[in-house]
């Protein structure tokens, strides 16, 4: 029997469109207030390095006005930490992050920066932050992510919502066989990227995953059917695959 399975909506991409214009609207924090009262179990926000869409104040607002939990994603660097540490959200999940892509592409290489990692998730961990690497469905990364010591993994699905077919299905294997390792090992499995009204339900329907982060295509999918009836869409496909 599965368990219940969380939604987490990135309001990411809420930010691009206000920065485009340079104007105050529309406001992230809105956005995210308004995703939680229609079924998301917590809101996600990339602070990037470049701060191409969300902005410290973002985080400063999301923090003092949310009452689902706040997922903070950010890279592996001492400023982020920092900032981690001020705003003390619930979770943190550490991400790659490269200056030339439009959008996260792929998974962190736990494996080979665990000596970058170890002391950061460390820290994180002692102010009880609940740390969590967003990696590749592979064993190789999920056993490092035993050996940090972290208390969840979030499994990249982005090439899972590109493929179709049989190349998909077998991606849909790997993800399977990823989560089942991780959470016998005691580790709390989330995924996402990609995830669509289309795509969903299969990654749903996995046991082991106990929260789906969706941002984009839910911010995209709201222009033409508003954030609370899409947001509400997405929570009955996922309690549907469960």
């Amino acid at each position: 029997m599965t368990g219940p399975l969380r939604l987490g909506v990135n309001i990411d991409h809420v930010a691009t469109v206000r920065n485009a214009r340079g104007a105050g609207y529309p406001d992230p924090v809105r956005a995210a207030l308004l995703a939680a009262e229609h079924g998301a179990d917590g809101i996600t926000a990339h602070l990037r390095e470049d701060r191409r869409h969300i902005t410290d104040d973002d985080i400063a607002r999301l923090s003092a006005e949310l009452t689902v939990p706040l997922n903070l994603e950010m890279a592996a660097t001492d400023e982020m930490l920092g900032i981690a540490l001020r705003h003390r959200p619930h979770a943190a999940c550490i991400v790659p992050e490269k200056r030339e892509e439009r959008t996260t592409e792929g998974g962190l290489d736990a494996a080979g920066q665990h000596n970058i990692l170890a002391p950061m998730v460390g820290e994180l961990g002692a102010a009880r932050i609940r740390v969590s690497l967003f990696i590749e469905p592979d064993a190789a990364q999920v056993t490092a992510a035993i050996r940090l010591g972290v208390p969840v993994v979030e499994l990249h699905t982005g090439r899972y919502a590109e493929l179709d077919g049989e190349a998909q299905v077998a991606e849909l294997r790997r993800i399977a066989d990823a989560a089942a390792l991780a959470a016998k090992n005691g580790i709390e499995v989330h995924a996402g990227h990609g995830l669509t009204f289309d795509n969903v339900v299969a990654v749903a329907a996995i046991p082991q995953v106990r929260e789906l982060n969706i941002g984009h295509f839910l911010i995209g999918e709201a222009i033409f059917g508003g954030l609370g009836p899409v947001v509400r869409r997405m929570r009955d496909l996922m309690d549907a695959a469960r």
